[in-house]
């Protein structure tokens, strides 16, 4: 530092030097001191300054460093969120509330012994309700929880369920996992929903109908579905999207031995343009080691692992099946699935298309395959488009651009959406009227016409109604194979054909 004694002998050898070299300008003395006096006041002045300057400084750079340790709250969308200022640590609470009401419309029951429509096998409250099923409401999902960031580099999510299919059912965990996102390829494990199509790839509060495809909710309850207990990589690009994991139970599901699965997918947009985009992709869902039945006693040929597929008419206000393969005593199961998308503004189609091979175990018997397929299409009247995320490498539900405010005569967003899907359980059937072929299954197979409508109020709030056509053609087994005393001749059509219209209103943040 400077002292006051060594700065005033440099003004003052400055003083003399100027006055040396101009001697036309000379001064006295007392001239000399009087602008000696001059800049040292200056100096003063300029020091008070700095000295302002770094107090300033120092309290802006304390109030930045407070601001971004400081915690905010954010209510985007009606989700409440608490935050760090440098984002490291969040948490935002999530809630979905989904009920559904619904009227089958099919023709009046029957006798058993005369009215063969029929649910699952050896279900006999399923057989008296495929023959009236019930109108109603079901609180189809009603969860709660929690999501965010820990120490920047780690995301959770926590969420529970108290909604049922068909029936209230017990409280359960959809959803516990943390997942490390410090790597381009994420790493997550837990009780998680793999994303095993491109049907599972929308959100469950922005799919075009209330449920997924049959053939996509049945091919995702394998190996996948919620509460799934895994571990998996995830990674996305600018155009590309590949996840894959390892999985086994549900959490609600206990076993001998825990399933084994696989669940795999690969997605790709080659063309895409500024309001337009073509998405491919194909995924993977395998059983490797079904859940055994009971105790591995090798000298009894091992415990029985069976698989089964059945699936509702793409509705779960009644949880009746009316397709059923039963139980198959299997090694594994594959099944691989091809993906299409497009989207052109407001107009979005996508398709399906499955391939299920079951292989026997300890037997003979020819290996069975089934197969389904979908194709379905929205159109946004309001002029809002289906929101695709390379995250997921799904399409979401359009975000209305006016919410619902009649006072300014806005409306929300409203979509149409058709869909038409076939899912086929069986295999080697034979004819009506005569017992399958040995190795056949008569799970049947369901088709379904869907029409919609679809009203977005606002982000939050959502209301759809929908019209099903169902066909189902189904052939009796024969023998006990529904209920011993009740079941139909072999060959006997337990299908049935029925229409379903039903509304669902939606709040979910």
């Amino acid at each position: 530092m400077i002292t006051r004694t060594t700065l005033r002998t440099a003004l003052i050898a400055g003083v003399s030097l100027l006055s040396m070299a101009d001697a036309a300008q000379a001064q006295t003395p007392q001239d000399a001191e009087a602008r000696i006096a001059a800049l040292e006041a200056q100096l003063q002045a300029l020091s008070g300054q700095i000295a302002d300057l770094k107090a300033a400084t120092a309290a802006s750079l304390k109030d930045v460093r407070g601001s971004q340790s400081a915690t905010t709250v954010s209510l985007a969308n009606a989700r409440p969120t608490l935050s760090t200022g440098d984002g490291a640590f969040s948490v935002s609470f999530r809630g979905i509330l989904q009920a559904d009401a619904a009227i089958y419309d099919q023709r009046d029951a029957g006798p058993l012994a005369s009215d063969f429509r029929r649910g699952s096998f050896n279900d006999a409250a399923e057989n008296d309700r495929a023959r009236d099923l019930g109108d109603g409401v079901n609180v189809r999902r009603a969860r709660i929880g929690l999501e965010g960031k820990a120490f920047g580099a780690f995301d959770y999510n926590m969420i529970y369920d108290f909604g049922g299919s068909g029936t209230e059912e017990a409280g359960k965990i959809s959803s516990a996992w943390v997942q490390y996102s410090g790597y381009p390829v994420k790493i997550r494990a837990g009780i998680y929903a793999p994303v095993t199509s491109l049907e599972d790839a929308a959100n469950n509060t922005g799919s075009l109908f209330a449920e997924r495809a049959s053939v996509a909710e049945t091919v995702r309850g394998l190996a996948g579905g919620d509460g799934r207990a895994a571990i998996g990589i995830l990674a996305n690009g600018e155009r590309w999207n590949l996840s894959a994991a390892v999985t086994g139970n549900t959490v609600t599901t206990q076993t001998y031995d825990e399933q084994l699965g696989f669940v795999g997918r690969v997605a790709y947009v080659p063309f895409k343009g500024q309001d337009w985009l073509v998405h491919i992709g194909a995924n993977a869902n395998l059983v490797i080691d079904p859940a055994a039945a009971g105790p591995d006693v090798a000298s009894a040929g091992g415990a029985v692992t069976n698989v089964r597929l059945r699936d509702r008419p793409e509705l779960r206000v009644d949880g009746t099946r009316l397709i059923d393969t039963g139980n198959i005593d299997a090694d594994g199961v594959s099944v691989y699935g091809l993906e299409f998308g497009a989207q052109r503004k407001n107009l979005y189609v996508q398709a399906e298309y499955f391939d299920i091979q079951v292989e026997r175990r300890n037997s003979t018997l020819s290996d069975p395959s089934f197969d389904g397929w979908y194709v379905q299409a929205g159109w946004t009247l309001t002029g809002e488009p289906r929101r695709y995320s390379t995250v997921t490498a799904g399409f979401d539900a359009p975000r209305p651009t006016k919410p619902f405010n009649p006072k300014k005569a806005q409306w929300g967003a409203v979509e149409l959406a058709a869909r038409y899907s076939t899912f086929d359980l069986d295999y080697l059937p034979g004819a009506a009227g005569a017992a399958a072929p040995t190795g056949g299954v008569r799970g049947g197979e369901q088709n379904i016409l869907s029409l919609g409508v679809n009203w977005y109020l606002n982000p939050v709030v959502s209301i759809s109604g929908t019209y099903r056509n169902v066909e189902v053609r189904r052939l009796s087994p024969g023998g006990s194979a529904f209920v011993a005393g009740s079941t139909p001749a072999a060959g006997v059509q337990v299908g049935q054909d029925l229409d379903i219209w039903s509304l669902r209103t939606q709040y979910a943040f």
